[in-house]
């Protein structure tokens, strides 16, 4: 009899302790709770945190997220408004602002994703071709302007390079701004917050792809031949400019030292000139000395007449010597 009655005892307890456990559930911070019974919502969406009490094995307390949410698209061919297929990858940010409208329209984050694949994909789709692939691809006009702006100061004029790069209205963000617009009027029927939408990724189908390679190596060969170009002109500038530099040098220098050479000459004739009014025969023996010195040789044979000058002095040495 008491193994009956303690049997009856921990059946009751095990019953109760089923029915307690049903009957109590958590929230933390980071979760929502909607009641269902039946499948059926049961008033508004539980979100304060705590302990909270249902009708047990009857009602189901359904979890949801209060975060933020990850959302990662499949990479997209898009077509371009130039006629440009590129493979488009988004990712975005959402959040389960209204549980009841979220469990009642796509039940699971499962069947947003599902929803939001349909929905982003498709304003992605309607921004994308209605543009050019530039404004896809750039952000701002920065290298236009800095380019230009650098030229005109260099050399008062336009740049080439930079009036052959395309200029963008638009640009990547206010795309993707207006992606996110787009967007943000289906999702608040499904519960849902889209907080931000980005373009993870941009790539060229491989046709494409060629040809963007082929015109980024014109635009860098025809910028580098700029350069060269512009290089060359320096150069020329500078050698020129030394040149005439070195000329002005060269013609300062042969100026003085003319001048030099011309007081030198003066100094040198005035002494000769002093040293000859002085003493002439005196003078004029050096000088024939000179002309001896400079003409003959020990090698040398010479064949003159008695009467030559040039041996006017070596006459009165030997008429001297005899004396």
């Amino acid at each position: 009899m008491k193994q009956i009655l303690s049997l009856v005892v921990a059946g009751v307890i095990i019953i109760s302790a089923l029915i307690i456990t049903g009957a109590v559930y958590t929230i933390n911070e980071t979760e929502q709770v909607v009641v269902t019974q039946f499948g059926e919502p049961m008033g508004k969406p539980i979100t304060k945190a705590g302990l909270h009490f249902k009708i047990p094995f009857i009602q189901q307390a359904n979890y949801f997220e209060k975060r933020i949410l990850e959302w990662d698209g499949n990479p997209n061919q898009i077509p371009t408004k130039d006629k440009k297929y590129i493979w488009v990858d988004t990712t975005a940010r959402w959040r389960i602002v209204d549980a009841l409208k979220f469990l009642q329209s796509v039940t699971t984050e499962t069947g947003a994703h599902a929803r939001l694949d349909d929905i982003v994909d498709s304003a992605t789709r309607d921004f994308i071709t209605s543009h050019n692939l530039v404004e896809i691809v750039r952000n701002t006009n920065r290298i236009i302007e800095e380019r230009s702006a650098e030229k005109e100061k260099e050399t008062d004029g336009p740049d080439q390079i930079a009036g052959e790069i395309e200029k963008i209205d638009f640009g990547r963000d206010t795309l993707t701004r207006g992606i996110i617009l787009e967007a943000a009027k289906i999702v608040p029927q499904y519960g849902i917050e889209l907080i931000d939408v980005r373009i993870k990724r941009i790539n060229y189908v491989s046709d494409v792809q060629k040809k963007v390679f082929e015109r980024m190596i014109s635009e860098r060969k025809r910028a580098a031949e700029q350069y060269r170009s512009e290089g060359q002109g320096k150069k020329a500038e500078i050698e020129g400019q030394m040149a005439k530099e070195l000329n002005q040098i060269r013609s300062e220098a042969y100026k003085v030292a003319e001048e030099i050479k011309g007081k030198a000459d003066a100094q040198a004739i005035e002494i000769y000139a002093d040293a000859y009014n002085r003493d002439p025969d005196f003078y004029s023996f050096l000088k024939t000395l000179d002309t001896y010195r400079n003409t003959i040789d020990k090698d040398t044979t010479v064949i003159l007449t008695t009467n030559s000058e040039y041996l006017t002095y070596l006459k009165d040495t030997s008429q001297a010597a005899r004396q």
